[in-house]
């Protein structure tokens, strides 16, 4: 009965979608601003060479930062003035999160409200800068030892000023991205940072499965193997969708009140998603990785075969290779961190238990305050393993089938969470802008109704 409900105010939503104008202009301006964001990962930084751009990508291609490059739209492999993408600012942003749970003079700033949160942003942006300038000396450094050994240079003029250009370049796009996400979460349909990062996800799909259908053609792949694949995707979405949907409805309930029918009890009901913490872990969990794999990657260019440290540098990217064991015990560690810290800080125990008993709810059986804290701390733990163990299911299995099978691996199971994560979210976004233009007309009728009746 409540599905069919929901069915039919989900049509009555997107027949009034003609009407809905301010929604069709955050949809406009969401649309402008990921067309920007993609043109803009085709302008290259001053000073790079594009027949070198090819050597760079041949020397990464299949390494972790094949990854990196997935999520910034192809930008890095084109060395574009958003190479970057908003991984420094997801960093930056993690750290800041980390150093609140942990600093009580930062816990203090965040519980002040409106003001504590943009002082919490601005010290969020401070760090973007800080890291993107790091990563992009770094880079700098490495692209001018591009290809010196095959007598091929990436720099066109290599030096000093070069590495000031490319960082100021870097931290510019960077911090526009950051700006764009913003505007698109405010003035767009939410969710602007991810829808970035979704954007050039979806960018690499048409390529994806182009070469897929080729190799099946060609006669390269295996035509039993492609279909295996079509339905292991088809499979993992529909397994996504279901697990983001998955609650755990906890029962409260509130005191007797008189009613035209008696005194009666009033029931609702209070959903812990399984998933509470999103598709944050895996962006967070990879971010983290990346930060100091782009470092590394770029700095074993310039120091290779001089010192026993480029070696060291070498040894290390190549045991964080995309797929290797150490990559996917790191990788899945950081979800399984990041899925029990961010729903800490998503859900509060504490608050919602206190709040329960303010406005004389309380769950049957459980005592109101300190009992129903640990509660909901019980079931929130136990549903976050659950969760935190999908995570990690959904991105690492696909991941390791992929890479052993030798099949491009934007195609894993991080890639795959993200885009549908996001693509409800939006659609969820896009609901809610509908219903409330619905009760914006209903209200108005009903006053003109009234000033009729007057």
């Amino acid at each position: 009965m409540a599905s069919a409900a929901d069915q039919m105010a989900q049509s009555i939503s997107l027949a009034k979608f003609s009407q809905a104008t301010d929604l069709k202009k955050r949809l406009w301006f969401t649309i402008g601003a990921l067309i920007v964001f993609r043109m803009l990962s085709y302008v290259p930084l001053p000073g790079i060479d594009p027949t070198a751009l090819g050597l760079l990508s041949q020397q990464t291609k299949g390494g972790v930062l094949d990854f990196f490059n997935t999520f910034s739209g192809g930008a890095l492999t084109r060395m574009s003035l958003i190479a970057l993408g908003v991984m420094p600012y997801i960093t930056a942003s993690i750290v800041v999160q980390l150093a609140t749970s942990l600093s009580p003079q930062l816990a203090a700033i965040k519980k002040e409200g409106e003001s504590g949160r943009k002082k919490l942003n601005q010290y969020t942006r401070y760090g973007t800068v800080a890291l993107t300038a790091i990563q992009g000396y770094f880079i700098a450094v490495g692209l001018e030892a591009l290809g010196a050994n095959q007598g091929v240079q990436a720099v066109i003029q290599p030096g000093m000023m070069f590495r000031i250009a490319a960082v100021i370049s870097l931290v510019g796009g960077t911090m526009f991205l950051m700006w764009l996400g913003e505007q698109i979460t405010s003035r767009g349909i939410g969710n602007g940072v991810s829808l970035i990062i979704m954007a050039g996800i979806v960018a690499h799909l048409p390529t994806t499965l182009f070469n897929l259908l080729e190799g099946g053609r060609s006669g390269s792949l295996d035509p039993i193997k492609l279909i295996g694949i079509i339905a292991a995707v088809l499979l993992l979405v529909l397994f996504i969708c279901f697990m983001e949907r998955a609650q755990r409805r906890i029962l409260i309930q509130y005191p007797k009140r008189q009613t035209q029918r008696g005194m009666q009890a009033e029931r609702s009901h209070l959903p812990l998603k399984l998933n509470t913490a999103g598709v944050i872990p895996p962006i967070f969990a990879s971010s983290l990785l990346l930060m100091p794999l782009t470092i590394t990657q770029f700095a074993g260019n310039r120091v290779s075969g001089e010192s026993r440290m480029g070696d060291i540098i070498i040894t290390l990217n190549q045991y964080l290779q995309h797929g290797s064991v150490l990559y996917m015990l790191l990788y899945g560690a950081g979800i399984v961190f990041f899925s029990f810290f961010y729903t800490a800080v998503q859900f509060n125990p504490e608050e919602t238990a206190e709040n329960l008993k303010r406005h004389g709810g309380f769950i049957p059986g459980i005592r109101p305050g300190k009992n129903t804290e640990q509660y909901f701390d019980y079931v929130l733990t136990r549903i976050t393993v659950i969760g935190a163990a999908y995570l990690t299911l959904i991105c690492l299995l696909p991941e390791y089938l992929v890479t052993a099978l030798s099949i491009p691996f934007y195609l894993g199971g991080t890639s795959l969470l993200i885009v549908v994560n996001v693509t409800m979210d939006t659609v969820t976004q896009i609901q809610s802008h509908l219903l409330a233009h619905q009760y914006g007309d209903l209200i108005k009728k009903a006053k003109l109704k009234g000033g009729r009746l007057r």
